[in-house]
């Protein structure tokens, strides 16, 4: 049984130029049942769309990620919620914040955040969170907002993870918790409860030792899941399927 779900992916990456429809389409070969494609901008968000279109195991996020907030328009929002009205569409991200690179201001990327924040519960859409040295502010923020969603590729501490549990959130792990100096998100992964877990990749970025370094793709999910298994003492099978079905729940997808 197909039980990879995928819940952080960019297929509209400029890294699957050159052979975008190839891996997408030996996805299922590998045991993958379905993927959200996040998107950075409202360009990777209309293409994630497409791809949800053509692939009916795709399916879309669409947001504005902190690194790219300096560029949005006055009219973005509103294109935003155009593009957020697809039925293939099942949440608002990645959105957040980067405090590690500042490639916008960080005024303007809380602006954003609260901004798409808003939207989201407007929209009764679940969230994608970005956070990376940002811990108090994307805190802060989730406890003025109380959205539904998850914190993606976590970074943060086990005390951390049990607020964003106690707030009713999903915390995503993928390939960086099975690198070598992978201490904090190993220590989350021991504690996460079964129901507040997802996987993903990040593709094509963050690819999971033995393929640390090389373009990842949600087959992946595997590697990092047969290592979480073994933190958790669960079997590979009980974990894909307890992430499947808590995704499944998050976005509201039947398969």
């Amino acid at each position: 049984m197909s039980t990879i779900f995928d819940t952080h992916a960019h297929y509209d990456d400029k890294a699957f130029d050159d052979d975008r429809d190839g891996i997408i389409a030996s996805l299922p070969e590998m045991g993958v049942c379905a993927v959200v494609n996040a998107s950075s901008d409202l360009d990777s968000a209309r293409t994630g769309i497409m791809l949800a279109e053509k692939y009916p195991f795709i399916w879309a996020a669409v947001g504005i990620h902190p690194h790219e907030v300096h560029r949005a328009l006055d009219n973005s929002e509103k294109v935003l919620r155009t593009l957020l009205a697809n039925p293939r569409v099942v949440a608002v991200g990645e959105i957040g914040l980067d405090y590690h690179y500042d490639y916008s201001p960080r005024d303007l990327q809380l602006a954003w955040f609260e901004r798409q924040l808003k939207l989201a519960l407007e929209l009764d859409k679940p969230v994608i969170i970005h956070d990376r040295e940002a811990h108090e502010d994307t805190m802060r923020m989730l406890k003025k907002y109380r959205p539904r969603g998850v914190v993606h590729c976590f970074s943060g501490s086990v005390v951390m993870a049990r607020d964003i549990v106690e707030l009713g959130l999903y915390i995503g792990l993928g390939g960086a918790v099975t690198f070598k100096n992978a201490r904090k998100p190993v220590e989350v992964a021991k504690m996460l409860p079964q129901d507040r877990l997802l996987l993903e990749t990040d593709a094509p970025y963050m690819a999971p030792v033995p393929f640390r370094g090389t373009r990842c793709h949600s087959g992946m999910i595997e590697n990092t899941a047969k290592f979480i298994s073994e933190i958790r003492c669960v079997s590979v099978d009980n974990l894909l399927k307890t992430t499947c079905e808590n995704a499944c729940s998050l976005f509201g997808i039947s398969l």
